[in-house]
């Protein structure tokens, strides 16, 4: 479970001060699938670096999973992230001259996990997000979207419980767009993990079950979804 509660984050910029955050309270229930949603400049990416352990609050709480989060060092933050949050990122960050399946194991690597063990849930992470024919393709080998579907296996390979995703389909063609939000939902209904699509783009926050809206470092609303839009439905705009 995610828990905020009155997180400021506050930037010294020269002489002037910046609140990227401004008391932002909430709670994530394991296995919700929950949009962050705001305009540029509105707090979402400050608040996801805090949420994914890139970052520690100016002031406030955050608690995951009971524990206490705000003060910790960059070594157990770094711990926390290893073990409970995959990352995904708008511009894929791949390794440009590796293939997939290295690029997919990298974190196995970190985690001390055996050479064998490695190749086979690398392995295993490809196709369930359906690249298990690209597995020797380096990203320039690949399109767009296969690219994000790597990222995405790189983030699940270690089967985290909190799957965090920053801008997702931000630079991917609408169709593509598409395909990987019905990835996402796939992945959600299937292992249960905490989904958080940090996004501005309410197409993308529609295809979750609770859309969190940001402003000037604030929350300006927090409401159920009640009509999530469904894998495999064309792109209608508001």
């Amino acid at each position: 479970m995610i828990h905020v509660e009155e997180l400021t984050k506050v930037y010294q910029m020269g002489e002037s001060e910046v609140r990227a955050l401004d008391g932002a309270s909430f709670t994530i229930q394991n296995g919700e699938m929950v949009a962050i949603m705001g305009p540029s400049g509105s707090g979402k990416s400050t608040l996801m670096s805090i949420i994914g352990c890139l970052d520690v609050p100016s002031s406030g709480r955050y608690t995951l999973d009971d524990v206490s989060v705000e003060n910790m060092d960059e070594t157990r933050l770094a711990d926390v992230r290893g073990r409970k949050i995959g990352f995904v990122f708008q511009q894929f960050n791949l390794l440009a001259r590796t293939s997939a399946l290295e690029n997919v194991k990298l974190p196995l690597t970190y985690a001390g996990i055996s050479g064998r063990q490695r190749d086979e849930r690398a392995m295993k992470a490809l196709e369930r997000v359906g690249l298990g024919q690209r597995t020797h393709h380096a990203p320039n080998e690949l399109s767009g979207g296969q690219q994000q579907r790597v990222a995405i296996a790189r983030a699940i390979v270690n089967e985290p419980a909190i799957l965090l995703a920053d801008e997702p389909t931000g630079a991917l063609d609408s169709k593509t767009g598409v395909e990987i939000m019905d990835l996402f939902q796939s992945l959600h209904r299937d292992t249960g993990q905490t989904v958080i699509l940090v996004t501005h783009d309410s197409y993308v926050a529609r295809h979750t079950e609770r859309i969190i809206k940001l402003s000037d470092g604030r929350i300006i609303s927090d409401e159920k979804n009640p009509n999530p839009i469904k894998a495999g439905a064309p792109r209608m705009e508001a």
